[in-house]
């Protein structure tokens, strides 16, 4: 019989394998917008398709963050997650920083940022609910 948190597990490793692929997917048609790093992000079909993935990813988090994530899995899950966006954070700032990746293939720098886009989208809701959960349980013991 399968546990509700097999279920958890088996959801969360499909909704990763999810924002890989759509990272792929969406950076590839950014590459062929544009094969100026990061200029193909602009292309009003690649924007438009970005908003949608992300918003799915978003609600993937949010199941996520409801179900998925035990008690003891709390701490490790938060500083994952806080590592993922501290990284997204830090190459948003300058888009340079895929560029030796350009070096080897010029659609290796737009797969690494959909890739952790959509990455961070989807653990970025997971860690606040957890986070505020985490809070309210403190918060209770008092």
């Amino acid at each position: 019989m399968v546990t509700m948190e097999e279920v958890a597990e088996y959801a969360f490793m499909a909704f990763v394998a999810i924002a890989v692929i759509a990272g792929l997917a969406l950076g590839y048609m950014a590459y062929n917008a544009d094969d100026t790093y990061p200029l193909g992000f602009a292309d009003e079909g690649v924007a438009d398709a970005r908003g949608y993935v992300t918003l799915i990813m978003l609600v993937l988090g949010i199941v996520v963050g409801l179900v998925s994530i035990t008690a003891k899995e709390v701490q490790s899950f938060l500083m994952a997650a806080i590592a993922l966006m501290v990284a997204r954070i830090g190459i948003g700032t300058t888009a340079d920083v895929w560029a030796p990746l350009g070096e080897v293939h010029m659609l290796l720098p737009y797969w690494a940022t959909e890739i952790l886009n959509y990455i961070v989208a989807f653990a970025a809701p997971a860690a606040v609910l957890i986070a505020v959960k985490s809070v309210w349980t403190l918060a209770r013991k008092k």
